[in-house]
């Protein structure tokens, strides 16, 4: 067989795999840093590849959370104008579902296996919804102490992480049984979170935001606050951002598990830790361009940069996380907050 025969039949056979692959309904994925506009009735969705808005969902006042489906085909957002989670097609950025919720919604989580959807309930006296995402209905309302601000799936699937800020209380709950497991009270507002694991998989610790320039440490073990760490003093000379809310509000661990990632509003800082010794590895101005209140966190699942949303400048901050700089600057809708990272369809 000459080289032309070979090269002819290696074509033949890559175009039956590709029509094969094409007819089953396989199709390439698109990565979207998707970010909410929680003064604004839109939703900008952002190629990390341009860093550039690609797409826009709009019609949603006061979006609250925001998740995807593990197949990329629908995004889901928690509606606080409306008390509904709306489902959004991921290929025509339109709403085709609106579900009612038991109150006014918070964020929103969703299992790894995309069956079930969490959705805190911040209207008292509080709880979360559990939708079932094969019938789009509510399936139980799960209470808690105070109304729910944050929550999130452990990386198992196996855990729910739901924090309250008034009940000053965080709950964990089962998600097979959808039972509170357990609870711990440490005194503080439990704002936005992240876990890191063992290397099995399971949850090694919860690392919780509140209401200081920090973080806190709970054992997933032991069920208890194991330390309380501070992001560090700005350089002298330098002015702290004194509009917006939390003092540290937006944290994720890279997705190698070697790096805390770790806003810092009140500084107008983004900080790295490395894994699992906490040490400060690195620090990142987010005021280059002019950017300006550091409201939440996401990363690309290469580990090599994160998303800022600036909810002051209204705006997103990319920063390169091997160098600690931010590269550039996207404008999006007002007072940008919650983000999240995807493949969609």
């Amino acid at each position: 067989m000459t080289n032309k025969q070979v090269f002819s039949r290696y074509l033949t056979v890559l175009a039956g795999i590709l029509l094969i692959a094409w007819s089953m309904g396989a199709a390439p994925k698109n990565l979207r840093i998707i970010q909410t506009n929680s003064a604004g009735d839109n939703i900008h969705l952002i190629d990390p590849a341009t860093n550039k808005v690609v797409g826009e969902i709009s019609g949603i006042e006061a979006s609250h959370g925001v998740t995807a489906s593990p197949d990329g085909t629908r995004i889901y957002i928690s509606n606080e104008s409306n008390n509904t989670v709306d489902v959004v097609d991921a290929k025509t950025l339109k709403v085709f579902k609106e579900i009612p919720l038991s109150g006014n919604p918070n964020n929103i989580s969703i299992t790894p296996d995309g069956r079930k959807i969490y959705v805190a309930i911040i209207q008292a006296p509080g709880g979360v919804d559990v939708i079932d995402t094969a019938s789009l209905k509510v399936i139980k309302t799960i209470p808690t102490k105070g109304g729910i601000h944050n929550l999130y799936v452990t990386p198992d699937g196996k855990f729910l992480a739901a924090g309250s800020p008034k009940g000053k209380r965080l709950n964990v709950i089962d998600t097979q049984t959808d039972e509170v497991a357990w609870t711990l009270d440490p005194g503080l507002e439990i704002r936005p979170m992240t876990f890191v694991t063992n290397p099995d998989g399971s949850t090694k610790w919860i690392v919780v935001q509140s209401t200081f320039n920090g973080f806190v440490i709970v054992d997933f073990a032991t069920h208890k606050e194991a330390q309380r760490i501070n992001n560090p003093d700005l350089p002298a000379g330098m002015k702290t951002v004194s509009a917006g809310a939390d003092e540290s509000h937006g944290i994720a661990v890279t997705a190698d598990g070697k790096t805390l990632v770790v806003n810092s509003r009140l500084n107008n800082y983004l900080y790295t830790y490395s894994l699992p010794d906490l040490k400060l590895s690195g620090s990142a101005y987010l005021g280059a361009t002019g950017a300006k209140g550091a409201a939440w966190v996401t990363l690309t699942p290469d580990s090599k940069t994160a998303y800022v949303a600036m909810a002051v400048t209204n705006n997103v901050a990319v920063v390169d996380l091997k160098t600690m700089k931010e590269v550039t600057c996207i404008p999006v809708g007002y007072v940008p907050k919650r983000n999240a990272t995807a493949m969609l369809q």
